[in-house]
């Protein structure tokens, strides 16, 4: 239960408030709210002719101006509340649960309503954009990526374009092994094949092998097998060590 002493100090605390926030508001005219927008911020009569990029920087300083216009005023509006609540006996105890407010509380928010247990800031929310319920990440993040699926699919379209150069730079990506030479998710990733032994098979329309086809992979192979034939005749490792 607060004094008649603490309640006289909070009533000082909450009037001084209000003539700030009304003063403030005087002095920057509703934080030009009342004005009209393209008359004031371009000087023209009408936005009609111009892109919305051209008056990009006006649309953000309106947008910022009206949000710091409804929040002095919500102050406002909850600092009269309080001075309300003076006047009916009602300050400093909760509207929820019926208990007294913390004296600490309401140092440090006079407008408070509720006790901290019944603080409707409790909890934060959750709640993700409207436009997530329509639109999904890119090809709804890779939907193939679950299933024991190889072929050419969304995912490689983008990634068979964007070899070709994006926007981003390495920064964009946590994976410290991002180059500017790989610019998109998963471009380790090959496409067209499964196995890099495809790229230097070949085989006909009925899937009979009909020979080799010289690349860097298929000389890399090469290399590979040349390496293990010359350490098993060494004797470094025996022929069954490893499968090719």
């Amino acid at each position: 239960m607060l004094t008649t002493d603490q309640l006289r100090s909070f009533k000082r605390i909450i009037q001084n408030r209000i003539n700030e926030i009304n003063q403030e508001l005087i002095t920057n005219d509703d934080f030009g709210v009342s004005q009209s927008f393209v008359q004031h911020s371009t000087g023209e009569l009408s936005n009609y002719d111009n892109h919305p990029g051209d008056t990009a920087t006006e649309l953000y300083e309106r947008e910022k101006d009206i949000s710091l216009s409804d929040h002095m005023k919500q102050e406002l509006t909850e600092l009269t509340s309080a001075l309300q609540r003076i006047g009916s006996g009602k300050y400093g105890v909760c509207s929820v649960c019926g208990d007294d407010i913390a004296v600490k509380r309401l140092v440090a928010i006079p407008t408070a309503s509720t006790c901290v247990e019944h603080s409707p800031s409790q909890k934060t929310s959750d709640n993700r954009p409207a436009e997530e319920d329509t639109l999904n990440p890119p090809f709804g993040k890779y939907v193939n990526d679950t299933k024991d699926a190889n072929f050419f699919d969304a995912e490689d379209s983008w990634q068979r374009a964007a070899r070709y150069g994006t926007s981003e730079t390495p920064s964009d990506f946590n994976e410290q092994q991002m180059s500017y030479d790989s610019m998109y998710i998963e471009s380790h990733e090959p496409y067209g094949y499964v196995e890099e032994i495809e790229t230097f098979l070949s085989a006909d329309l009925d899937g009979k092998p009909t020979g080799v086809i010289p690349n860097k992979a298929h000389e890399h192979y090469e290399d590979q097998l040349d390496d293990y034939e010359n350490q098993v005749n060494n004797g470094t490792i025996e022929d069954t060590d490893l499968n090719y």
